[in-house]
């Protein structure tokens, strides 16, 4: 237990600027870093760049390391000044900012530490790009790889709340608040109707406050949401699991990152990947840990996303019935569910 809040203190040192420490190495968020933490850092020799290899692909630096092309990639950064590190950290930047190469691959000494610290980046919703080597301080957050491991790993929740909420989709429902004991997340699930003997029609839904809130057409979430709440009223007995996963995991920021990349003409699985992420950093189990405290063990699944029913069914959670989902189309989304249906797999 303790290792968790270690790795949720990381988290948040990393947001705050602040290095930490993984079996000794030390590690900073390029994004957050500022002239005077860096030059602390900096304080034996400058420390070199660490990107993820999604990153270093769209660098073309993963083939100078024999290394799994996914894996994280050293840079020796040498004269390389804060601004030129954030420049290759961030794709946003590619343009308007031409990098000044060459630049050099070295070997990741620290390989499952430096895998460890890119997860910590993401988990705390920056860019996957940190200076290692440098100063941290023995004050800084220490931790282990296998710290960080568990925490990816850990799938345990439970009920925080729940109450009656009558909805405009149907008067008989109530929410159930969860709260995941890795990351204090809080998920939702709205139960609608009452057990009718089979499976409940269940959507999971990741949030998405453009889509949902703000009526983005830039996706098909926002009228996904409604389709599914009216379908799940319709059938008289039927779950939904609204989910923290915006931007398919990659956080509110950097989505609007992987907008902006898509308004200079890459597809949504392209800009992800520009900006270091895979295509779909979600994950399901949390879903399914939070269907089985609501005693449902089989389901009917609303989506077109076959990834949503292999998740569940790993996770444990059977999965009897996939029905098909569509709302939402227009002709600001039409290239996005198209790259959906042939990058994704999604059936639309």
């Amino acid at each position: 237990m303790s290792g968790g809040r270690d790795v949720a203190r990381a988290i948040d040192a990393l947001r705050r600027g602040w290095p930490v420490r993984i079996d000794g190495t030390g590690f900073l968020a390029v994004e957050t870093a500022d002239e005077a933490s860096l030059a602390a850092f900096d304080a034996r020799a400058p420390a070199d760049l660490l990107i993820s290899g999604h990153r270093a692909v769209t660098l073309k630096l993963a083939n100078q390391r024999e290394a799994v092309p996914t894996g994280p990639i050293r840079i020796e950064r040498g004269a390389m000044t804060l601004a030129e590190a954030t420049a290759v950290a961030d794709p946003a930047l590619d343009l308007s900012h031409p990098l000044k190469g060459p630049f050099r691959a070295t070997e990741v000494e620290c390989g499952r530490s430096a895998g460890a610290a890119i997860a910590l980046a993401r988990r705390a919703g920056l860019l996957p790009a940190l200076f290692l080597g440098g100063e941290a301080g023995e004050d800084s957050v220490s931790l282990t790889p296998d710290d960080v491991e568990g925490f990816e790993r850990a799938t345990s929740l439970r009920i925080a709340s729940r109450a009656r909420l009558p909805t405009r989709f149907a008067e008989k429902a109530e929410i159930v608040a969860f709260r995941a004991d890795d990351d204090g997340a809080e998920h939702v699930a709205l139960l609608i109707g009452a057990p009718s003997g089979r499976p409940p029609l269940v959507r999971l839904h990741s949030e998405c406050l453009t889509g949902d809130v703000l009526g983005s057409l830039k996706c098909d979430c926002g009228p996904q949401l409604d389709s599914a709440l009216k379908a799940i009223a319709a059938s008289g007995w039927g779950i939904l699991l609204y989910l923290r996963q915006e931007g398919r995991g990659i956080g509110l920021v950097n989505k609007l990152r992987a907008y902006a990349l898509q308004d200079q003409g890459f597809d949504t699985v392209d800009a992800n990947l520009r900006l270091g992420f895979a295509d779909d950093e979600r994950h399901y189990t949390l879903a399914a840990r939070m269907l089985a405290a609501l005693a449902q063990d089989e389901v009917r699944l609303l989506t077109n996303n076959p990834r949503k029913v292999e998740g569940l069914e790993a996770a444990g959670t059977r999965v009897s019935e996939r029905v098909p989902l569509k709302a939402g189309g227009n002709a600001h989304n039409r290239d996005y569910l198209e790259t959906k249906r042939r990058r994704s797999g999604h059936s639309l």
